[in-house]
């Protein structure tokens, strides 16, 4: 199958396309900045509190009249650039590939060459998150404003976030020789078989705070005798950096040493390339730098309670030594052995985390609406992720049954190549969501071959159902074509048979934003859908029930910018109490209740509305690999730029060949 790299399938209708959108634009343009002035967020509502009450209408009495004598003037011109725009979709393309061009920073090639799958598995992560990237005057019904720098920041996090090394911790003594469940979040990629062991008098917390040095490929013919000699990681690990802990005598820590910290770890990290962007002042609220702010990585202090210094033998660090020296912080899961013991029938780790895990390998998004934060969003995400797939949809009355104003939504990343790709639009979407080409992408990707030269695959979906509260028939027929869709995308880009496979299925993951929840009586036929029966949810006990541990991923737009969550160290503090949790996030709905969350005491049923899926099937794998969940993360590190909590799975693909 054919890769799209550019909306059309010639230059002339490219130009064509380009130029009918430039007579559109001014007037689009025109009309989300007026409706945009008359829809405030609170964020907003708070910086004007201290202006005198008439300011603001003589700003609206003064730029109104403006914009719409522009508007009206523009209307003539964007009438002509639409009669030109609308039938040109019925030529164009259902997405754009995009592939990293600079190859000094591309991998993809190299990642393929890591996992032989000979007698060892290997994990992969996935991530899924809704970033209401909606046109200004929209996004502020879901009290979030100024969408293009919201895309590039929110780009920014999820690069730096995902971009750290990941950090494993195990604490040497007699009573406990395993693994602690510390999560699998870090803080620079080090190169690839750079696996260290620091052995120093380490106290646990909650987070780790790590400055990058990138001593691996710049610390000369030392460092390199060093990663010449040292053992073959473990495939799968190939980025991790291991901490171990000792204990002191009889392997026990004392107690002034759990709460104080005495060691710092240095891990090499290849330099990430400078970004103009970065040192920008970002004009949307909770960008600023604050000290607990684990948000963006660049911070030069991290939260007391959420941070574990770790230092490397008690000499101090010569400064000269160190190039392009960056701070880096990672959490870790809070109170681990307090949470295994109340979840002890739970297999895998689970936490809320301020940060995206580390080494994230495929990105799933949704509400990227907006066609230019699409691409600030994606000049960002490319400097971790190689593969983009992105503009998914269609437009005006191609493909679907009624009229399409903007695209689906959804935005893929991936640090593998793609090997082949599918859009389909849902055709029964109803009021303000038949404007919108919802539907569902299908995706292949490449992760490994065998030493027969056999290609490892797997499959990866992404969707986003119909929105409107009790449209309960509607999202189950969406379902329903989602299952068809799933299985003829199979069958069509197979090139397998039974005697003679000439690729291996990995995994097979389904995510995105379904718009219905487990707990809520309302969505009783959504909950009960075959879809369940064919693919697995780590937070989904059982129809209308979740998880003790599992959290809503639907927070309350009213309380965005309130200062106990405006910072992703915050959230994460607020999301870990019940108390927290029914003040901002929205709960399943009841006759019984409210529709105000805020500072709701009463008892809910379960800890909110879980929108947001990450579903993985053990069906039609390779017959003799196994697949675990070994890790679920409800991630904070978007607070303040969307009202949705993104989500993160690790899974682990066993090959049943010698594996630990």
């Amino acid at each position: 199958m054919v890769l799209y790299t550019s909306p059309f399938p010639n230059s002339f209708l490219s130009v064509l396309h380009s130029f009918s959108w430039a007579l559109i634009f001014p007037c689009y343009w025109l009309a989300d900045r007026l409706v945009g002035s008359f829809v405030p967020t609170t964020y907003e509502k708070r910086q004007r509190a201290d202006d005198p009450c008439y300011f603001h209408a003589l700003c609206i009495i003064i730029t109104t009249p403006i914009y719409l004598a522009l508007l009206v003037a523009s209307l003539p011109f964007a009438l002509i650039g639409f009669l030109l725009w609308s039938p040109l979709q019925s030529a164009r393309r259902p997405y754009i590939y995009s592939r990293l061009k600079d190859k000094n920073h591309a991998n993809g090639a190299t990642l393929l060459t890591e996992w032989k799958a000979a007698g060892t598995g290997k994990s992969f992560c996935f991530g899924s998150a809704n970033v209401c990237l909606l046109p200004d005057s929209l996004a502020r019904f879901n009290n979030v404003f100024n969408t293009q720098a919201r895309a590039k920041e929110i780009g920014r996090r999820i690069r730096n976030g995902a971009s750290r090394p990941q950090i494993k911790i195990y604490i040497d003594s007699p009573t406990n020789t395993s693994i602690s469940a510390a999560s699998f979040s870090s803080l620079v990629s080090p190169q690839a078989g750079d696996n260290r062991t620091v052995n120093a008098g380490i106290k646990r917390t909650t987070s780790m705070e790590y400055k990058g040095d990138n001593c691996g490929s710049n610390n000369g013919e030392e460092s390199r005798e060093d990663k010449g000699g040292s053992a073959e990681p473990h495939e799968g690990e190939e980025n991790s950096c291991i901490v171990r802990i000792n204990g002191e005598e009889n392997g026990h820590m004392s107690d002034t040493e759990t709460d104080t910290v005495n060691g710092q770890a240095r891990a090499s990290g290849p330099a990430e390339p400078s970004l103009e962007g970065d040192a920008e002042i970002s004009k949307t609220p909770n960008h600023k730098q604050k000290e607990g702010d684990s948000g963006s990585l660049d911070s030069c202090s991290a939260s007391r309670e959420s941070l574990v210094k770790v230092r490397v033998g008690d000499g101090t660090v010569d400064q000269s030594t160190v190039n392009n020296k960056l701070l880096y912080k990672a959490s870790i899961m809070k109170k681990t052995s307090v949470r295994k013991k109340k979840h002890t029938d739970e297999t895998f780790d689970h936490e809320i985390s301020a940060f995206f895990p580390a080494n994230l390998d495929f990105l799933c998004l949704q509400e990227v609406f907006d066609k230019r934060a699409a691409e600030k969003l994606k000049e960002q995400l490319h400097h971790y992720f190689e593969y983009i797939v992105y503009d998914v949809g269609v437009y005006s009355c191609h493909g679907c049954c009624s009229f399409k104003f903007v695209n689906s939504g959804l935005l893929f990343a991936s640090r593998y190549p793609v090997m082949d790709a599918a859009y389909h639009c849902y055709p029964n979407g109803r009021g303000m969501d038949s404007l919108a080409s919802k539907g569902a992408l299908f995706l292949k990707v490449q992760v490994g071959s065998t030493p027969q030269d056999q290609r490892i695959v797997g499959y990866i979906s992404c969707t986003h159902l119909q929105a409107i509260a009790g449209d309960t028939t509607v999202r189950c027929e969406q379902l329903d074509m989602l299952q068809d869709w799933l299985s003829e995308f199979r069958k069509s880009t197979s090139s397998s048979s039974t005697a003679n496979p000439e690729e291996l299925v990995a995994f097979d993951v389904l995510c995105g934003d379904l718009n219905f929840d487990n707990c809520s009586s309302e969505d009783k036929l959504e909950q009960q859908h075959s879809l369940f029966t064919h693919y697995k949810d780590p937070c989904r006990a059982g129809p209308g029930e979740d998880k003790p541990w599992a959290i809503g991923t639907l927070l309350d737009p009213e309380g965005l910018y309130d200062e106990e969550v405006c910072t992703p160290d915050n959230l994460q503090k607020v999301l870990e109490s019940e108390e927290g949790r029914k003040g901002y996030l929205v709960y399943p709905t009841s006759k019984n209740h409210s529709s105000s969350q805020k500072g709701r005491k009463a008892s809910l049923k379960g800890n909110g509305r879980r929108i947001d899926y990450m579903l993985y099937s053990e069906e039609g794998l390779y017959l003799e690999w196994k697949v675990e969940v070994e890790e679920f993360s409800f991630i904070t590190q978007l607070a303040g730029l969307t009202d949705h909590l993104p989500v993160a799975m690790r899974l682990m693909v066993s090959t049943g060949e010698d594996d630990p």
